[in-house]
């Protein structure tokens, strides 16, 4: 039985994830996220509801993201967007540098059996700073961004040490022969499992390092009560691999490279 499509843009209109210890400036229409400079996107939009006319919003976000002095803005255009924000953002010269489908999973049943990897592949939760900095490195290598410093490192490991036995979600990292070759999370809220950052390096590719670590996130989901799985996935990376394990599309969000000069 699919999922109601209302029940799943509910749930991806409310997910959106901010850092600990980035800036925000947040209205009643916007939410701009100004985050450390390690990470891929220091500025973004997280979501835009205008209560007026979408061009005026258009106009007060950017004058706001400009008071950051960065060069761009990288803006989310969600399920949930007023009509015409891409119009008027390529009309500004914003180029798509990212699109995300919009998938999910059934969990009432439980998790599906998928196929196992081809190689031995561990899975281990990132609650100690080594496998939290193994994690780091390898969605640096994935994404790009940068490595986050030993303390922050060192927080991520104990807030997940205490995310994790709570049900509440945290990071996975796979090895192969002691190697970490990928990472990914799963974050609970509001009965749904919502499954992010999933990477594997290139030269682990194709052996069923990816599959290994949805599996594992899936099952805990199920574990601790999500009826659903989420997840907004690269459509030429992992969109694929989610849509074999039984994943359907509700949609497609756009994320634009909007120039602030």
């Amino acid at each position: 039985m699919n999922l109601p499509a209302e029940s799943v843009v509910a749930a991806s209109s409310a997910w959106s994830w901010v850092a600990d210890n980035a800036t925000t400036v947040e209205t009643a229409e916007y939410l701009l996220v100004r985050s450390p400079d390690y990470f891929t996107h220091p500025l973004s939009l997280a979501w835009f509801h205008p209560a007026g006319p979408v061009e005026a919003g258009v106009a007060a976000v950017l004058d706001q993201a400009r008071r950051f002095g960065l060069a761009t803005l990288y803006w989310k255009v969600r399920l949930d967007s007023p009509p015409g924000v891409m119009d008027l953002l390529t009309a500004r010269g914003a180029t798509v540098v990212e699109t995300l489908d919009v998938l999910a999973l059934d969990l009432r049943h439980g998790a599906p059996a998928l196929p196992p990897p081809t190689r031995d592949v561990e899975v281990r939760w990132g609650t100690d700073a080594a496998t939290a900095r193994d994690s780091s490195e390898v969605g640096a290598a994935v994404f790009g961004g940068g490595v986050p410093p030993d303390e922050r490192i060192a927080q991520n490991a104990k807030r997940d040490s205490a995310s994790v036995p709570a049900g509440e979600g945290g990071v996975i990292v796979a090895y192969v022969g002691g190697t970490p070759v990928g990472a990914a999370g799963v974050m609970m809220a509001d009965g749904a499992a919502r499954l992010w950052g999933g990477a594997v390096v290139e030269s682990a590719r194709g052996q069923g390092v990816y599959r290994a670590l949805l599996a594992a996130r899936l099952a805990y989901g199920a574990a601790h009560g999500a009826v659903m799985a989420l997840v907004k996935a690269r459509v030429e990376t992992s969109g694929p691999i989610l849509r074999r394990a039984g994943f359907l599309s509700y949609g497609q969000e756009l994320t634009y490279n909007v120039p602030l000069a």
